[in-house]
């Protein structure tokens, strides 16, 4: 089966209280819908780490229950902190300072997101898959890539696609709209 593959690259998610300490009494501006329901915004942070800092981190929404940032681990290198690697929504991440023009907070949000499978329910029963299982998928072009370890996310508001990092990305050379092959794994 073909999937599309998605470049995730680094943005944060926020609480509505962590956004408010940021940006102050205001709404985020809406740029771009993306897919699996999130929104990309005019609204963007600095991100400071022990070595170095990242500035216009862009902020997805809709607001999360806790903040969460997602950097890659070149972004770690430079940043000076040791993320884990996780899949998203799994908190307790690196110690990091966010920066917004209205304030900043100190937590342990960062982490180095784990490749992962987005499917909505039909889809999964069709491929006979549940949530946490494990798939790879075999990337073409003239970097061709097998990438395994693949986590199952599986919600009715989510269309089939593949989230890789930033890193996975330029080490397989992925474009905008690469299709991959899915492997099922026994």
């Amino acid at each position: 089966m073909k999937i599309l593959v998605e470049v995730s690259a680094r943005h944060i998610h926020l609480s509505e209280a962590d956004f408010r300490s940021l940006f102050g009494d205001k709404a985020p501006t809406e740029i771009k819908a993306l897919s699996q329901q999130d929104t990309s915004c005019e609204e963007t942070v600095e991100i400071v780490g022990p070595k170095s800092s990242i500035s216009n981190v862009r902020l997805l929404i809709p607001f999360r229950e806790q903040s969460q940032l997602e950097v890659s681990r070149t972004d770690c290198y430079f940043l000076g902190v040791d993320a884990p690697l996780k899949l998203s929504g799994d908190l307790q991440g690196a110690k990091v300072k966010v920066i917004g023009p209205a304030g900043s907070i100190d937590k342990d949000i960062a982490i180095v997101a784990k490749r992962h499978l987005h499917l909505p329910p039909e889809e999964a029963t069709k491929l006979n898959l549940k949530k946490d299982d494990i798939v790879s998928v075999k990337i073409p072009g003239e970097r061709a890539s097998i990438f395994s370890s693949i986590s199952v996310r599986i919600k009715d508001i989510y269309s089939p696609a593949v989230h890789v990092d930033t890193d996975e990305a330029n080490a397989a050379g992925l474009s905008e709209a690469t299709e991959c092959e899915l492997i099922l794994n026994s």
